[in-house]
């Protein structure tokens, strides 16, 4: 059976993937959601002082106190820096990553920050408000990501402002370690979110990659949890 390991994006915490937790393990898989330093239910721990670095090192805590492996790696948004990373130091330290999933995700070549591919407005306006609010991104309003009312409701209230350390900070790995990975990109297009279209694009252009798209916006764990848990494991069955 598969091991998953599921890192959310920004502003979020394990709760995002309550509903996609429940439909791997029916099917027999193991699957462990990770909350970032920072966030989450992990939010009183917030600092400025939190950076990239610290969250691939979450996700690698997770798999080596689990003693988990091989292991299947899915990120969502912002969460595809963390996988990459968490991918290159476990693969490093001899653990098998057999799959990478970038769920409406960043998807980063290495010496890229998060912010590398954002727009200058973009990233003027998220430094100034994280300025504002203590070195912290806080949350857009939810309604910017296409679900219903009651999921929008449900966002708002648990989604909480994020380090903003890792926005700026590069990420370093080797991509020819990286390369031999499947590397699997689910593309949420409707609406689709717009920091997210250039990797969107890049998936696309470069080898390698399968990409599975699912008509809904960009948090399919959410508004389609049962689309996105069949691509999951349509990927751990070819693949086993």
């Amino acid at each position: 059976m598969a091991t998953y390991v599921l890192v959310h994006g920004a502003w979020g915490g394990a709760w995002v993937w309550h509903r996609l937790l429940g439909p791997l393990r029916a099917a027999g898989h193991t699957a462990h959601a990770v909350t970032l330093t920072g966030t989450g239910d992990r939010a009183h721990l917030l600092h400025p002082g939190i950076g990239l670095a610290d969250h691939v090192r979450d996700v690698v805590a997770v798999v080596q106190a689990e003693e988990l492996g091989p292991v299947i790696l899915v990120g969502h948004s912002y969460g595809g820096m963390v996988v990459t990373g968490a991918a290159d130091a476990l693969l490093s330290a001899g653990t098998e990553v057999s799959q990478l999933v970038y769920v409406d995700a960043v998807v980063p070549h290495s010496g890229e920050c998060w912010s590398s591919l954002h727009d200058a407005e973009t990233v003027a306006a998220r430094t100034a408000a994280a300025r504002a609010h203590g070195h912290s991104l806080p949350p857009p309003g939810p309604a910017v990501f296409g679900l219903d009312a009651a999921d929008t409701a449900w966002l708002a209230r648990r989604h909480v402002p994020h380090p903003f350390g890792p926005y700026r900070e590069p990420l370093h790995f080797d991509a020819a370690r990286l390369a031999l990975v499947p590397r699997t990109f689910v593309d949420c297009h409707a609406p689709a979110f717009p920091t997210i279209a250039p990797f969107r694009a890049r998936v696309r252009a470069e080898p390698g990659w399968d990409v599975r798209e699912i008509s809904t916006g960009h948090f399919p764990m959410v508004s389609t949890p049962e689309a996105l848990a069949r691509i999951l494991l349509e990927l751990a069955a070819v693949r086993r």
